[in-house]
């Protein structure tokens, strides 16, 4: 989840959402509900807030929404063993092998996705940084059509010539 605070500090330093959308991505109408109770209280870019001053008007407008960790009932048993999985970043295992071996060794019993949720919120600068490099992702500015091209590879399946039938399939070059 994009930190709100970021989202208002952008927004007030005068990005449309259509801006913020893209750069954050964000879905506009996710940041037109999170920029809903701001407008609806007669704000307006600009108004220079702090991120504190931001941070306390998100608690009230959505409370419980910035601090993900008082809706994570299964956080407690990996916060336990903060040392140990620290440790094993440090080594280079992989979160889903940490998970078995705190399900297998420490008696853990949330899920994987619950513990990889865990490790981004908790230790994943410290991981970027023992594979060498860093967590910011910048994305692509848009573009206009016809500057940028992407492929995407899949399995399509064999092809027949048409003009040979349904026989051996012969290569389709293009």
């Amino acid at each position: 989840m994009v930190d709100l605070v970021e989202l208002y500090l952008h927004w007030d330093a005068g990005r449309t959402k259509s801006e913020l959308a893209v750069s954050l991505g964000m879905d506009r109408k996710t940041v037109r509900k999170y920029l809903a109770p701001a407008e609806a209280a007669g704000l307006v870019p600009g108004q220079g807030f702090s991120p504190d001053r931001w941070r306390e008007l998100l608690d009230g407008w959505f409370a419980g929404v910035q601090d993900g960790r008082l809706r994570q009932v299964s956080w407690p048993q990996f916060d336990a063993h903060i040392d140990w999985v620290r440790g094993q970043v440090a080594a280079g295992v992989n979160g889903a092998t940490m998970h078995q071996r705190l399900v297998d060794e420490h008696g853990a019993v949330a899920s994987l996705r619950s513990f990889q949720r865990w490790l981004q919120a908790t230790v994943a600068d410290e991981i970027a940084e023992a594979r060498g490099r860093s967590r910011v992702t910048a994305l692509m500015p848009p573009t206009p059509p016809g500057q940028v091209g992407q492929v995407d590879y899949g399995m399509l399946g064999s092809w027949t010539d048409p003009s040979s039938g349904p026989g051996t399939p012969e290569r389709v070059s293009g």
